[in-house]
C-alpha cells in the first residue's frame, strides 16, 4: 500500500461514504471524531446523499410499508378507493396554449401522511427533463383535461398509494386523457389499476396487453429480494435495505387474439430466486416502471433505465454518443506542485482535457496540522502552485472553483474546521454513532452571504493571477436552495452533484430536513433555473475505511461500462493529484476502452 502524507484516513470522506449514504437514505457514515491527526490534510471530498434525508427516509420507510399493507387488500378485494373529484376542463385559448419546443410535464402525488415524498421525486425527475427543454412540474390533482396534449411527453409518479380512508386524488380527467393521447406518457409506480378501472379494465387490456387490476407488487407473500435490473445488455443494482423495500409492481401481461404485444424494456432479478418479471415495459402510448427509482441509488443503479427511457419520450432521434470527464480535485495553495505537474504531464501526454478544481484560500485556523499554529495560505502567497495551475491552463485545462475556503470559519463542520475536510456551505457533526449528519444551511446563510464568499473567491483567483472560473463545485456537494442560485448567476454552471430541497417546486420556504440529493448522466437545467453538468461516477480511493471498501480504476469502469446503456451520456469522475499517476492511467484506459471519448468541461453542455 502506498504511503502518502495526510491525516489518518478514519478523517476521510469519499465517494465510497456517498455510495454508502445513498444506500442508507441519506446518511454518511463516519469515523471516531476523536482520533489523531497529523500532517497537512489530504482529504477526499465528502458528498451528499445520493437518495433522500434521514427524515425523508422514514418517510420513505413508512410509505412503502403502507403500500404493502394496501396492495394485499387490493389483492383480496378488500381495498375500497374513492373517485376524485371531477375538475373543470381548460377552455382558456391562453391555458391550452402549448409550450414552445420539447416540453415535459411532470405530474406528482402531494396527498396522504407521505404526500411530501412526491415533490422529491418530481424534482428528480424534473431535473432529468431539463436536459431536454423545458419542464412543468406540478400536483396531478392540479391536472385538467387536455393537458397531456400540450405537452411532448408527460411523466406520472405514483408514489401516494390511494383507496381506503385517502381517496384517489388522479383526476379522471388524467386517466381518460392517458389512455386517448398518442404523445408518450410514463407511469412510475403506483395507482395503474385506477387508470384501469377509470377507463375501463377490458379496454385497458385491448389498448396496452397488460392487466394493471391483477399485477401486484408481491409475489409468494414477499417482494422478494430484487438487486438487479438488465437494461440494455447492462446489468444494473438494486440496493435496498431490509424492511424497507416497497417491492416491484409484477405486470400481469395477457396475450391471444385482439391484445397488442407488450415490450419489455428491463428486467428486474430476484437474486434469492433467480426468477424474473419485467421492471419497465411499453405498449402503444404507455411506458411503465414497476418503482420509483430515485431512493438507494449508486453509480450503477437502475435509475440509469429511467435516465435513457427519457430520450424515447423527449428525443427519439438521439444518436448514440458516449463522452467522458475527469477532473482534478481539492487544488488548494497547500497543493504539491510536483504532484501537480506529474498528473498534468500525463494528461497532456494523452491529450485528455480536464478541469482543476481550485480553492483559492487554504486556511487551518486552528493549526491542527501545522503543531497547533494557525495558517492561512492564499494563492497569491503560492507562486509555485499557480505556476503549476498556468501551465494545466496552457496545455487545456479548465479552471473550476471549489469554494472559497472549503471549511466553515473555527468550527469543527464536522471534523476539524480545515481547508478541504469540512462543509463550507452546510453545517454537519458527528453523531454518536459516528454518523455524519447534515444539519442544513448555517444561521447566517443567505443571498448576501453565499454571494460574499463567491466575490472573495474570485478576488483570490484575480489576485494571483488567474482566470475568471467559469465553472463551480460546491464543497462536499452541500448547499442550500438559496446558495445554488446564487451560485447559478455568478458561474455560467455547476459540474457536481446537488440537494434539492421540499418545498422548491411549491414555491415555499425549503424545507431543509426534507431533500433529495441527485447526481446527472449528461448536463441538466435543474429546478433551481441553474445549469448542472455530470458527475456520476464517483472518484478514486485505494483503501478500506469504516467498512466502506475501496473504490478502484476497475470499480469506476464498471460504473462508467453501466452508464453505457444512457445513449447520450457521460461518465464523469473526479481525482486527487496526491495519488500517483497509475491509477488515473489504469481508470482512463479503462473507459476509453469501453469506446468514451474524453472531452473537456465546457463541452459537456452540448
Amino acid at each position: 500500500m502506498q504511503k502518502k502524507r495526510g491525516r489518518s484516513r478514519k478523517f476521510r470522506i469519499s465517494a465510497v461514504a456517498m455510495l454508502l449514504a445513498a444506500l442508507l437514505g441519506g446518511v454518511l457514515l463516519s469515523w471516531p471524531a476523536g482520533a489523531a491527526i497529523s500532517k497537512p490534510a489530504r482529504s477526499t471530498d465528502a458528498v451528499n446523499p445520493l437518495a433522500l434525508s434521514p427524515q425523508s427516509k422514514q418517510d420513505l420507510t413508512a410509505a412503502a410499508r403502507a403500500q404493502l399493507a394496501n396492495d394485499r387488500l387490493r389483492r383480496t378485494g378488500a381495498l375500497t378507493v374513492t373517485p376524485a373529484p371531477v375538475t373543470k376542463a381548460v377552455t382558456t385559448a391562453a391555458a391550452l396554449a402549448a409550450p414552445a419546443g420539447t416540453s415535459a410535464l411532470v405530474l406528482y402525488d402531494t396527498a396522504g401522511p407521505y404526500g411530501q415524498l412526491g415533490e422529491l421525486y418530481a424534482m428528480a425527475t424534473a431535473n432529468l427533463a431539463g436536459h431536454f427543454g423545458t419542464v412543468t412540474a406540478k400536483p396531478v390533482s392540479a391536472y385538467t383535461a387536455g393537458m397531456v396534449n400540450q405537452y411532448t411527453a408527460t411523466v406520472y409518479l405514483g408514489s401516494t398509494y390511494y383507496g381506503g380512508t385517502l381517496p384517489d386524488a388522479v383526476p379522471a380527467a388524467f386517466y381518460q386523457d392517458a389512455m386517448a393521447t398518442s404523445r408518450p406518457v410514463t407511469w412510475i409506480g403506483a395507482n395503474i389499476w385506477n387508470m384501469a378501472g377509470a377507463v375501463g379494465v377490458t379496454q385497458f387490456k385491448q389498448k396496452y396487453g397488460w392487466d394493471p387490476t391483477n399485477s401486484f407488487y408481491e409475489t409468494g407473500g414477499s417482494v422478494g429480494n430484487i438487486n438487479q435490473v438488465t437494461y440494455k445488455n447492462q446489468q444494473l443494482t438494486r440496493k435496498i435495505p431490509a424492511g424497507q423495500d416497497g417491492g416491484v409492481l409484477h405486470p400481469a401481461i395477457v396475450t391471444g387474439p385482439g391484445y397488442p404485444a407488450v415490450t419489455t424494456l428491463a428486467v428486474a432479478k430476484d437474486g434469492t430466486s433467480g426468477a424474473t418479471s419485467p421492471w419497465a415495459i411499453r405498449s402503444a402510448n404507455l411506458t411503465y416502471l414497476g418503482e420509483i427509482p430515485f431512493a438507494y441509488v449508486s453509480e450503477s443503479d437502475r435509475v440509469i433505465v429511467f435516465e435513457d427511457l427519457l430520450f424515447d419520450a423527449l428525443a427519439p432521434g438521439t444518436a448514440e454518443r458516449h463522452r467522458a470527464f475527469v477532473r482534478l480535485e481539492d487544488i488548494s495553495p497547500k497543493s504539491d506542485p510536483a504532484e501537480l505537474r506529474a498528473i498534468a504531464n500525463y494528461l497532456k501526454s494523452q491529450k485528455i482535457p480536464y478541469g482543476i478544481n481550485v480553492i483559492p484560500v487554504y486556511t487551518d485556523p486552528k493549526g491542527v496540522y501545522n503543531n497547533g499554529v494557525p495558517e492561512t495560505i492564499t494563492l497569491a502567497q503560492a507562486p509555485a502552485v499557480v505556476t503549476e495551475l498556468k501551465n494545466m491552463l496552457a496545455g487545456g485545462a479548465v479552471l473550476m472553483n471549489h469554494g472559497y475556503t472549503h471549511q466553515y470559519g473555527t468550527a469543527n463542520n464536522p471534523y476539524n474546521g480545515v481547508t478541504g475536510d469540512d462543509f463550507e456551505f452546510f453545517r454537519a457533526h458527528v453523531d454518536a454513532a459516528d454518523n455524519v449528519i447534515l444539519d442544513g444551511p448555517p444561521a447566517e446563510d443567505s443571498t448576501a452571504w453565499a454571494q460574499s464568499r463567491v466575490t472573495q473567491a474570485l478576488a483570490g483567483f484575480a489576485a494571483a493571477g488567474l482566470p475568471k472560473p467559469a465553472l463551480w463545485t460546491t464543497p462536499h456537494y452541500a448547499a442550500s436552495a438559496t446558495d445554488y442560485r446564487v451560485l447559478g448567476q455568478n458561474y455560467s454552471a455547476r459540474l457536481e452533484r446537488s440537494l434539492y430541497f421540499a418545498g422548491t417546486l411549491t414555491g415555499g420556504t425549503p424545507d431543509t430536513s426534507r431533500y433529495i440529493g441527485q447526481f446527472f448522466p449528461y448536463a441538466v437545467k435543474d429546478v433551481y433555473g441553474t445549469t448542472v453538468l455530470p458527475e456520476d461516477i464517483g472518484n478514486y480511493e485505494p483503501e478500506a475505511y469504516n467498512n466502506h471498501p475501496p473504490r478502484l480504476p476497475a470499480d469506476l469502469i464498471a460504473s462508467a461500462k453501466a452508464n453505457l446503456a444512457v445513449r447520450d451520456g457521460v461518465a464523469s469522475f473526479f481525482y486527487h493529484p496526491y495519488y500517483p499517476v497509475a491509477p488515473l492511467q489504469q481508470t482512463i484506459e479503462g473507459i476509453k476502452a469501453l469506446g468514451y471519448t474524453f472531452t473537456g468541461p465546457t463541452d459537456l453542455n452540448k
